[in-house]
């Protein structure tokens, strides 16, 4: 899998790029077809957002999640693709 990481108003740290890198593998212990991963973390005054768009095969995945914290909002941005690829696996299982 691989993980585009941008920032938008935001200086991407080592630290940033090691969490987001960690938590996004966490995405291939359900579903190991992840082509690659689009994630884009943007500051807005006082929000912290991070979005992301997931490339698996047949299709694509998007979240976002904002938070007055970067790392929750990442937090947050991985439990809802994991909800959506688990929704997605689900679909194409069942064909």
């Amino acid at each position: 899998m691989q993980i585009n990481l941008s920032g938008h108003h935001v200086d991407i740290t080592e630290a940033l790029r090691e969490n987001v890198t960690t938590k996004m593998a966490k995405l291939n212990r359900h579903f190991d077809h992840i082509n690659n991963v689009h994630v884009v973390l943007t500051v807005e005054k006082s929000n912290q957002i991070a979005e992301a768009t997931v490339h698996v095969s047949g299709s694509d995945l998007h979240a976002k999640a904002e938070n007055a914290d970067m790392y929750a909002s990442i937090d947050s941005l991985v439990v809802k693709l994991d909800r959506q690829i688990l929704k997605y696996k689900g679909k194409t299982n069942q064909h």
